[in-house]
């Protein structure tokens, strides 16, 4: 079993930034590759980032290129979306995922495990 915990989320302004960050627990952290992903009301949750094993290869959604940054620290069993830039059409509930196969992937269903999931709301 692996244990997931999202924060750092909130409201934040138009141009502003949030850390996103999320502990893992209960295997072995580094064993695995970590996505972030998001579901805004009334919408299908999407893809947002993902990471490797070792933090050497990341994938990013189009409209987040550039303003969004994933990372990880495997000594803190923790991952990390840092979000800059941030738009109104950014809001949405922001979920950490892990996939125990360890190759970064775009696909929700490879993910295995899932956060509660953490808010993030852009006022205009």
């Amino acid at each position: 079993q692996v244990q997931l915990v999202e924060s750092g989320g909130g409201l934040v302004q138009a141009g502003g930034s949030l850390r996103l960050s999320c502990a893992a627990s209960g295997h072995t952290f580094s064993s695995y590759a970590m996505g972030w992903f998001r579901q805004a009301p009334g919408r299908e949750r999407e893809f947002v980032a993902t990471i490797s094993r070792s933090g050497g290869t990341t994938y990013y959604t189009d409209s987040v290129k550039g303003r969004f940054t994933i990372s990880r620290d495997n000594a803190k069993n923790t991952v990390y979306l840092q979000m800059n830039s941030l738009k109104p059409e950014d809001t949405a509930v922001y979920y950490c995922a892990a996939d125990l196969r360890g190759a970064p992937t775009r696909d929700p269903i490879r993910y295995d495990y899932w956060g509660q999931g953490t808010q993030v709301t852009v006022s205009s």
